[in-house]
């Protein structure tokens, strides 16, 4: 089963995020800010990071950079609502990421994801 890791700092929407992605067949695992899912990217075993771009701490960019060293092969999807702030870091953003602008359709999340995973 593919295994995504959920960094979102709102909880309604990481509420939302994660059932959605559950119901389509993917086990989630949902921190709500980018310092607590180092720890568990430390274990390994995630297929996908799906990070928010801007949360406190550490924003979802640099996670994505830290967490990429960890795992290379590990996937990357950003969530955000800031298209500025993921334009100008596009250059920071590992190559194997994606960004999904918010507002967006839970369907297009779970269709976006299954583009990763679903041969």
């Amino acid at each position: 089963m593919t295994r995504i890791l959920l960094a979102e700092d709102d909880e309604t929407m990481r509420t939302f995020l994660a059932r959605s992605l559950e119901k389509a067949g993917y086990k989630v695992i949902s921190v709500a800010q980018g310092t607590d899912a180092l720890p568990l990217l430390a274990g390994g075993g995630f297929d996908l990071l799906l990070t928010d771009i801007v949360m406190p701490g550490m924003d979802g960019i640099e996670l994505a950079r830290r967490a990429t060293k960890m795992q290379p092969e590990l996937q990357v999807m950003f969530i955000t609502g800031f298209a500025a702030v993921a334009m100008d870091k596009t250059r920071d953003r590992p190559t194997n990421s994606k960004v999904l602008q918010k507002p967006f359709h839970l369907k297009d999340l779970v269709d976006e994801v299954d583009r990763l995973f679903v041969a």
